[in-house]
């Protein structure tokens, strides 16, 4: 039996060096890091702004865009129903809606949206796991520039989910169901289905099913009332753009302004994108991640059974992500990587190049957001900037660096 896991405090002096430098070097405007062991708190840290313009400090009640952060609570919304027996994961999406009843696929090799063939139609399971053939506009290939001149971003201020998804089911997929991987928006469409299945809206079904039971009080798909200007500007690199993920046009502002407290669609969201559309504290989440390493249980109220936590908390790909063939972006690297539900998994620390434990979950956002789950050393980690898109530095593998090297036995 293994010794009880200890912490060097002293390691976590180069945690805070190493975010200060990211401020002072203007890679961030500002970040937060919180980390749990078993429950308890053993590290909280911030430093930097929330706005850089108007010197605001970046601080625990700060408010931030968690983008793809959102998908593995609308991965716990679906497993909720499934618990009550209302759906099931190997179900045809045209079971709950209708307009993906006739499927095509793009050809291999497909240079224009009209070189389709016949596909099944995608299961709910495959678009949890990001093999059902939908993409992203910032993909590369024939669908996500269909997708990107079309707009179909799921963005906070497009209109009825319905609609949107209603739009993306006139596209044809961009490969056959199953047969690889590619991040999406899947997990939308998931939102969609929640929504039809439990008759509620999304945010209503997020804030009386998981955000209330949990005390998460300050997450939600628009900034709350009364926040004032918590709420953190986002900033970009990128000379073409927050967006543009598979870009390295670097401009010569590393801060660069692109949303803001007062002028952002995040305050009034009309769109409720359960891929990304999330806003929040990190203490909120951090909550989430405890429900999650506690296995279904947080707050006093349990949202999940035990069995079905562990359920999603597995690899549910044939291997690692990088053996599916993948030509997309992705939150975290592909090899060593699995897949579970709405999340990443380590099956293999060693591939990965970064120190990790097997079994490890996590996902992040397009700002540079990160949570990962440590079910081997009962830890939890929280980590919020406001920088897109997230692949602008190496920080998620520094980070996951710095804490594990202040685990000792």
């Amino acid at each position: 039996m293994s010794n009880p896991l200890k912490i060097n405090p002293k390691q976590f002096n180069h945690v805070t060096d190493w975010m200060h430098r990211y401020v002072d070097e203007r890679k961030y405007p500002g970040s937060s890091l919180l980390l749990m062991h078993k429950g308890s708190e053993v590290f909280f840290h911030a430093c930097g702004s929330r706005s850089v313009e108007r010197n605001l400090p970046f601080q625990r009640d700060t408010i931030t865009r968690i983008y793809s952060m959102t998908k593995p609570v609308t991965s716990v919304a679906l497993m909720m129903l499934v618990e009550r027996g209302l759906v099931h994961l190997d179900a045809p999406l045209s079971e709950y809606i209708p307009e993906f009843r006739e499927m095509q696929a793009l050809i291999p090799g497909a240079t224009q949206l009209d070189q389709t063939e016949h596909a099944p139609i995608p299961t709910l399971h495959q678009l949890l796991t990001h093999t059902s053939g939908l993409s992203y506009p910032f993909n590369p290939g024939v669908l996500p520039q269909a997708m990107d001149e079309q707009g179909l971003i799921f963005k906070p201020d497009q209109g009825l989910l319905a609609d949107r998804v209603s739009d993306l089911a006139k596209l044809p997929l961009a490969f056959q169901p199953g047969t690889r991987w590619e991040y999406s928006v899947g997990i939308d469409v998931i939102g969609r289905v929640i929504e039809v299945v439990s008759g509620r809206t999304l945010d209503q079904f997020f804030d009386q099913e998981i955000f209330e039971p949990l005390g998460m009080h300050e997450t939600s798909f628009s900034v709350p009332a009364g926040a004032g200007d918590r709420f953190a500007s986002l900033y970009t690199p990128l000379a073409s753009g927050a967006m543009t993920l598979n870009s390295a046009d670097f401009g010569s502002d590393t801060l660069r302004l692109v949303d803001q407290s007062g002028l952002s669609p995040f305050e009034h969201a009309t769109t409720f994108s359960g891929g990304g559309g999330l806003v929040g504290t990190i203490d909120d989440y951090s909550k989430f991640a405890e429900m999650l390493r506690t296995r279904g249980q947080g707050h006093g109220q349990r949202l999940l059974g035990t069995r079905t936590v562990e359920f999603m908390l597995r690899n549910h790909l044939p291997g690692d992500i990088a053996s599916m063939g993948p030509k997309s972006f992705a939150e975290r690297p592909m090899e060593g990587i699995g897949f579970g539900i709405g999340g990443a998994i380590v099956t293999n620390p060693g591939r990965t190049c970064a120190p990790c434990a097997e079994g490890e979950f996590s996902w992040g956002g397009m700002a540079s957001t990160f949570f990962w789950v440590d079910p081997v050393n009962d830890l939890t980690a929280v980590f919020f900037t406001q920088l897109s898109p997230s692949d602008s530095y190496p920080s998620r593998s520094e980070l996951l660096a710095l804490v594990h090297g202040a685990m000792i036995e």
